[in-house]
């Protein structure tokens, strides 16, 4: 297996929540994660247990920091946008984009797998 893109980015999103996973291709574990169901995080949201960009882009920076402290924000870590709006509808494509975004401010070395459409977004 082609460690190429050996950590990947997966998105779970639904009307309560958003949950982002870091995950280890190589292992197939994953190695870190990131949910508005987890307490803290929900408690610190305005919103509460509903699911908007604001919480999306929470759940990034709570991803980034994690990342940070595992050592993994210098590894590459890959997302197929495309793939990830496709796949969670066009009415999420805010907190797909939100959580990409968030992990890019705070310094994850993300690469976007797209068709680069995603400089919009930016």
């Amino acid at each position: 297996m082609s460690l190429a893109k050996r950590y990947v980015l997966r998105l779970f999103i639904s009307l309560k929540y958003v949950t982002a996973n870091v995950v280890d291709r190589q292992s197939g574990r994953i190695v870190t994660t990131a949910s508005t169901a987890e307490r803290p995080l929900r408690d610190g949201l305005e919103c509460g247990r509903a699911c908007n960009a604001k919480a999306a882009a929470a759940v990034g920076e709570v991803l980034a920091m994690r990342l940070k402290v595992d050592g993994l924000a210098r590894e590459p870590i890959h997302a197929d946008a495309a793939k990830e709006v496709a796949k969670k509808g066009f009415k999420n494509q805010t907190k797909v984009w939100a959580i990409l975004n968030a992990l890019r401010n705070h310094g994850v070395n993300l690469h976007i797998d797209d068709d680069g459409d995603h400089r919009r977004h930016v």
